[in-house]
């Protein structure tokens, strides 16, 4: 099996512009995710995809690979489509079976966890693939920036949610936590080649308009999503202030 891991790299973010070129100890962020993906054994290439001449530039300065993207795109999973069209139309004759989509923003992504999501694909079932860990605080539970996710006895999601999921019936919610077992979806994706095509030209859906997750636009056009379990939650950084706290903890 033949995996490419793409990292989605815009400059024009809101909270935090230019945030792929933050350096974090002397290295920008987008050269620590970059060399913490060449550690996965299960990749067999890494690229970054952007839609910026400076991260591009900069990609190039410490040897990565990087492939211009449109500026358009609503979602990291769209802007790894096109960097794997790319990829397709410079070289045909290299496919790959797997794209792992890792994020930009999480400077110190375990390779494991990149391994975590390649293994699922052993099972043929499996279109998609991703991550998650056990919720151990009640705050979290109910914050609804934190995603939920339930998933059956084969792995495969059942449903993602900003709500608690699942419902305990005849339970107060402060003692949910106690009573039940309850998952945060993390944000690492991998996707068959084929299937990622096929997603990326879906329209929006009904349950993604309501909650806001792509992935329940995959769910309810049948795609298999399978749910890994890992004890780690990589550090993302979204906000200059994260940076600081990041950096005030690292050194």
């Amino acid at each position: 099996m033949k995996i490419v891991g793409i990292i989605p790299a815009r400059f024009a973010s809101t909270r935090f512009p230019g945030k792929p070129l933050a350096l974090i100890g002397g290295i920008s962020m987008i050269q620590r995710v970059y060399e913490q993906c060449l550690k996965s054994e299960s990749l067999n290439n890494v690229i970054v995809a952007t839609d910026d001449d400076r991260i591009a530039d900069h990609v190039r300065s410490f040897n990565g690979k990087v492939v211009m993207t449109s500026t358009e795109h609503r979602s990291g999973t769209d802007r790894c489509n096109e960097a794997l069209n790319h990829l397709l139309t410079e070289d045909p004759e290299n496919s790959y079976d797997v794209v792992v989509n890792i994020q930009g923003d999480e400077p110190f992504i375990d390779p494991l966890q990149i391994n975590a999501v390649a293994s699922c694909f052993l099972d043929p079932q499996v279109d998609i693939a991703t991550l998650t860990r056990k919720i151990d605080t009640s705050e979290e539970l109910f914050n609804p920036n934190a995603v939920k996710v339930v998933r059956g006895i084969n792995k495969h999601a059942l449903y993602f949610s900003r709500s608690p999921i699942p419902f305990i019936r005849g339970v107060e919610q402060n003692e949910w936590i106690n009573h039940g077992s309850f998952l945060k979806h993390l944000g690492l994706y991998a996707y068959r080649t084929g299937v990622l095509k096929a997603i990326a030209s879906l329209p929006t859906g009904s349950l993604e308009n309501f909650e806001s997750l792509e992935q329940l636009r995959w769910l309810e056009n049948g795609y298999c999503i399978s749910v890994e379990l890992t004890e780690k939650e990589g550090i993302s950084i979204d906000t200059p202030e994260d940076l600081t706290k990041l950096i005030n903890i690292t050194w």
